[in-house]
């Protein structure tokens, strides 16, 4: 899978995609804060739409998404505005 612009997603879907993410890698949010290396608020944040991941964060969550290959590529479609 190859994303060929930045990953930009807006609220609320930001939170929707990182929630799906997170329990499809079976993390808490604190394991997933750690992996990205945000605190554990931080990611509670994105997650109930309070606040959106800054953009070194974002290519870290599209990293994840390649990797899961398939799986990752729904939730972008699912996600993603166009």
């Amino acid at each position: 899978m190859t994303i060929k612009k930045p990953l930009i997603i807006n609220q609320p879907e930001v939170g929707k995609l990182i929630r799906e993410l997170r329990i499809c890698t079976g993390l808490t949010q604190e394991q997933f804060a750690a992996t990205l290396g945000v605190t554990y608020p931080t990611a509670n944040r994105w997650e109930n739409g309070h606040a959106k991941p800054s953009p070194m964060a974002m290519r870290q969550i599209e990293l994840i998404l390649q990797e899961m290959g398939e799986q990752g590529q729904k939730l972008l479609t699912k996600h993603l505005p166009d």
